[in-house]
């Protein structure tokens, strides 16, 4: 070989950098925005648990709370707001199992996610009987379980900060959601405007998606393609059949387990706990004191979905250990009355939003650098239904906790400020 020819072959082992991409801009902002709406209406419907049992129960003859043979009375609803936890995720949970087996059609499915997100709005503002109110729980639960692992999917199609600025907006909906309903209850805003306010959000959703989020170019895999791809090993071909995608969900455990179980012990605390924790002497109605514990929570949570790109963590097992030990405290909380502030409450619930944020974004940014891109779009998919599957077994736990609890004498203590 001539030196002519090793200048030839030598030049492309220096390419030119490839051209910045300066629409990229557009991705990101909108799967931020995408992941603000689609949780937003989740968030808005547990926020609001404590005052669609309330206006309900209110109207029958059942009284407000439970006694108990002591003198003191705790003061609880009939049922906890588990029930309104359940009817928040089970929808959800039933939709992210079939999602991921069903073709991408994405257009299609945030169509049906934004018609569904505003019929819950709808209903529960207008609601005139519990079951209505439920039913807009539910079909709100739908909608976000819709688009979830549909956004996360196809989220494949673009730069992996995409995920990174989902998660953020994701965490952003719960401070912005649970914010927005505690500030307009504070405002004497009625529960029906409330609602219809919050419309707003699936017509942004809409925006965004169709307007700034670019359409990417989808090349698909022909079967010559696949088989001229000699590079691939067997574990990064593309899944084909329900068989195989059944197969390959066991080497997803590792990234569902430990996240599974954060979920289940945060909400455990969040729908079966966070009610009964009530410090008497504040300004503030317990309603309005649960309220904002769910603001204090969703604080953390969008601190920590946003910090992936500052401080990553690998060992989210770590996270639900730590979660397990803020079971512990709030438990013995709502049973002895121990703490002497509302402020420490308050930094132990921040705490517990951090947790919770970091194990989901970590989580799913994890996956977005680790699993082979011919896999992730269903891994991703596969792997929203953890969270689901530790929320649900929590909001069956926290129903008959809660009620235990409030079977107990009530204790005392004194507020310090």
């Amino acid at each position: 070989m001539s030196a002519d020819q090793e200048v030839v072959v030598a030049s492309p082992v220096t390419p030119h950098p490839p051209p910045k991409d300066r629409s990229l801009w557009r991705d990101l902002t909108a799967y931020w925005i995408l992941g603000l709406c689609n949780n937003y209406g989740y968030v808005v419907m547990l926020s609001a648990a404590h005052d669609i049992i309330a206006q309900f129960q209110d109207e029958t003859d059942a009284d407000d709370t439970v006694e108990n043979a002591g003198d003191d009375t705790r003061k609880c609803h009939l049922i906890s707001t588990g029930a309104i936890l359940l009817a928040d995720i089970i929808p959800s949970l039933m939709v992210k199992i079939i999602v991921p087996f069903l073709p991408l059609w994405v257009n299609f499915k945030i169509l049906v996610a934004v018609l569904l997100s505003a019929t819950g709005f709808l209903l529960v503002g207008f609601a005139n009987a519990e079951w209505m109110a439920l039913l807009g729980v539910v079909i709100t639960s739908a909608s976000s379980g819709i688009g979830e692992p549909t956004f996360l999917s196809y989220s494949s199609h673009f730069n992996k900060n995409v995920v990174s600025t989902w998660s953020s907006g994701t965490g952003g909906a719960g401070v912005i959601g649970s914010l927005s309903y505690a500030s307009l209850r504070a405002l004497n805003v009625s529960p029906r405007d409330t609602m219809l306010i919050m419309l707003f959000f699936p017509a942004l959703e809409a925006f965004s998606f169709w307007i700034i989020l670019r359409k990417p170019t989808i090349i698909p895999l022909t079967n010559s393609a696949l088989e001229s791809t000699e590079e691939l090993v067997h574990d990064e071909k593309p899944l084909r059949g329900f068989k195989e995608k059944l197969i390959y969900i066991k080497t997803l455990f590792p990234y569902m387990l430990p996240l599974a179980l954060v979920y289940f012990f945060e909400y455990l605390i969040n729908q079966g706990l966070f009610e009964l924790v009530y410090f008497e002497n504040s300004s503030l109605s317990q309603a309005s004191q649960y309220r904002w514990f769910n603001v204090d929570y969703q604080i953390g949570v969008f601190i920590s979905r946003s910090s992936v790109n500052l401080y990553k963590i690998n060992k989210i097992w770590l996270m639900a250990v730590f979660q397990l030990v803020n079971v512990a405290y709030f438990l013995t909380e709502v049973i002895y009355f121990y703490t002497p502030t509302i402020w420490i409450t308050l930094v132990v619930v921040l705490w517990e939003g951090l947790l919770g944020g970091g194990a989901y974004v970590n989580t799913f940014y994890r996956m977005s650098k680790e699993i082979k891109p011919e896999r992730r779009r269903f891994a991703m998919a596969m792997v929203t239904q953890s969270d689901a599957y530790g929320i649900a077994l929590a909001g069956f736990l926290a129903i008959p906790l809660h009620n235990a609890i409030c079977s107990l004498p009530a204790g005392s203590r004194k507020l310090v400020w």
